[in-house]
C-alpha cells in the first residue's frame, strides 16, 4: 500500500481490506423462473453511492482530540503526524515518488510544500471536500 493510500485511509477511517475474487456471473448457468423465462432477475439493490468526505472537518477533529498543536494545514510532516503515520524523510521521498514529484528531492522545503498541496488535491480528487485554500 502506498503512502497516499495510508493518508486517505486514515482520513476516511478505513483499513485496507483484502480484495476477494468474485466469480463471474457470465460463467455461471442462469436459472430462469417460470414468471420470467429468458431474462435474468433485475438488480434489486441500488448502486452504492458515497457521500463526500469533509477532509477539513475530520482533520480538525483529529487535531483537537490529539491535543498537540500541529500545523497540518500547511505542513506535510504535521499532517502525517496527525494521522499517526511516520513522517520520516524516507516516507516523504516515497510519497514524492508516488505522486510524481520531479523537483530536487534534496530541497526538502520545496518538496514538502509540493507534497502537502498534492495530497490535498488528490484527497479532493478521491471524493474529499477540501477547501480551495488547502489545494493551492
Amino acid at each position: 500500500m502506498g503512502i497516499f493510500s495510508m493518508i486517505k485511509d486514515a482520513i476516511w477511517g478505513q483499513k485496507a481490506a483484502p480484495v476477494e475474487a468474485v466469480p463471474s456471473t457470465s460463467a455461471m448457468p442462469q436459472m430462469n423462473t417460470p414468471s420470467d423465462p429468458g431474462n435474468p432477475p433485475a438488480e434489486t439493490t441500488p448502486a452504492a453511492t458515497t457521500a463526500p468526505v469533509d477532509v477539513e472537518a475530520i482533520l480538525t477533529a483529529k487535531a483537537e482530540a490529539k491535543g498537540q498543536e500541529l500545523n497540518w494545514r500547511d505542513s506535510i510532516v504535521d499532517l502525517m503526524k496527525l494521522l499517526d503515520l511516520d513522517p520520516s524523510h524516507e516516507n516523504r521521498l516515497a510519497l514524492a515518488h508516488e505522486l510524481g514529484f520531479t523537483g530536487d528531492t534534496e530541497d526538502s522545503a520545496t518538496m514538502n510544500i509540493w507534497l502537502h498541496q498534492q495530497v490535498m488535491v488528490k484527497l479532493a480528487e478521491s471524493g474529499g471536500t477540501v477547501p480551495a485554500a488547502l489545494t493551492h
